[in-house]
């Protein structure tokens, strides 16, 4: 949009990074409902460090156009985590899945993390349109609402996780094969809107090209 740009090595591993991230994250999910499914509580702590780790590399290597949100996506993440280490705190690390089961208003302090994963959905439905990605943006808060407001059963909202888990990790694998352009986006825009913070103007010569960019990236 405002010049040609080079995709450059940095790039490919920012881009492998978020990638591989975000899929800690899916296999963190699925890994904490199977083992809830199977062994109760006492195990799903190491299951939360690896999606906690998971999405915030995950939101230190994803590429938003938009800083603000950016910002308040890793924020979220920040939120959620501190609100987990509260509850671990006051409950025990074997206890936590219990008293959310119990005591669902707890979802509100780990709620913003799973806010922060919905944003991370709806960035990859907006930019590639994947349905996969429609059903974490979409699964993610009906469960976890659904939940919180009493109207959701937990073997429902159980359920529910599973499959927003399993078209996780579908979204990640299949993200893996496409060009690094893709997860990149223009990057030209990144270049524009680093230029006016710095009250400065960015112009085509201020990079140089080495790849067209699939115009579905963002």
């Amino acid at each position: 949009m405002f010049g040609p740009y080079t995709i450059t090595d940095h790039d490919r591993r920012e881009v492998l990074g978020y990638r591989l991230a975000l899929t800690a994250v899916a296999v963190g999910q699925l890994g904490l409902l199977l083992s809830w499914r199977q062994g109760g509580d006492a195990l799903l702590w190491p299951w939360l460090l690896l999606m906690a780790a998971g999405l915030g590399l995950a939101l230190r290597w994803i590429h938003i156009y938009l800083r603000p949100l950016h910002r308040a996506l890793q924020l979220f993440w920040l939120a959620g985590c501190l609100g987990g280490l509260l509850l671990a705190q006051r409950v025990g690390l074997g206890s936590m899945g219990e008293t959310l089961r119990e005591q669902p208003l707890w979802i509100l302090a780990v709620g913003p993390f799973f806010a922060a994963l919905t944003g991370v959905g709806f960035k990859e439905f907006f930019c590639f349109r994947r349905p996969e990605a429609i059903g974490v943006t979409l699964l993610l808060p009906v469960a976890l609402l659904g939940r919180l407001s009493g109207l959701m059963p937990v073997t429902t909202t159980a359920t529910l996780l599973t499959l927003e888990s399993v078209l996780l990790l579908v979204l990640c694998l299949r993200k893996f094969p496409m060009p690094a352009a893709a997860d990149v986006g223009d990057k030209s825009v990144f270049l524009h809107l680093e230029a006016q913070r710095q009250g400065s103007a960015v112009t085509p010569a201020a990079v140089s090209t080495e790849a067209a960019v699939p115009r579905e990236a963002t």
